[in-house]
């Protein structure tokens, strides 16, 4: 038998880029968003405050699922990677603290969404943007490696169907499509081929009309 034959599928875990940037855009572009509303007074309050919620429940959901699925794997395979996996959990433990932060900022500006206020939450925003860039790159760079030689396609997968599953947002098609949107083609289908049939079924009849109305909205 050749080698060729007996060599085990890795995972790709470059996925993980698409959520990322979920991230990394949405925060980077929160002075212009919450600011727009500020400026204007307009009805844009709630797509805006909508937007936001979603995010920060997929930033949870996201980070949780890593810490129950990826680093205690990656602790017990790759023991030598002990200090930079703690460094990983230890930067979890403060995006979350921050992040509490931001829901307490918008909660607050849903209620009185003055200039003070947006100005608070665009703050807030940015400051988990600028924690959530440092860990990500450092993330893609080192864990995203490491997770490929130590974590089999199936546990891998288990990452966004753990997401998925305990996603405290009201708006499930748009973290969907939020990601959705920073795949190329060929993934897209892919991942439509491997969803679950009731999340397939939900996206094909009235997700992506809700995510595409919703964005335009949210853009404009």
């Amino acid at each position: 038998m050749n080698a060729a034959a007996t060599t085990v599928p890795r995972p790709n875990t470059r996925d993980m880029l698409a959520i990322h940037q979920v991230f990394r855009d949405a925060f980077g572009c929160s002075p212009q968003l919450v600011g727009s509303v500020c400026n204007d007074h307009s009805d844009k309050v709630e797509t805006v405050a909508a937007y936001y919620a979603n995010v920060l429940a997929l930033l949870r959901a996201h980070h949780e699922g890593e810490d129950e699925l990826i680093w205690p794997k990656l602790v017990e395979r790759a023991p030598d990677q002990g200090e930079l996996i703690a460094r990983m959990e230890a930067a979890h433990e403060q995006l979350a603290a921050t992040l509490a932060e931001c829901e307490s900022r918008l909660a607050e500006w849903v209620v009185s969404p003055d200039i003070d206020h947006g100005a608070s939450l665009a703050a807030s925003l940015a400051t988990l943007g600028v924690l959530c860039a440092a860990h990500f790159d450092e993330e893609e760079r080192r864990i995203l490696p490491l997770a490929e030689e130590h974590c089999t396609v199936e546990e891998w997968a288990e990452l966004p169907a753990h997401a998925m599953r305990t996603y405290a947002g009201d708006r499930l098609w748009l973290a969907l499509g939020l990601v959705r949107e920073q795949m190329p083609p060929a993934a897209q289908e892919m991942q439509l081929e491997k969803m679950p049939p009731a999340l397939r079924d939900m996206w094909l009849s009235t997700g992506q009309e809700n995510f595409e109305r919703f964005v335009a909205d949210l853009r404009r």
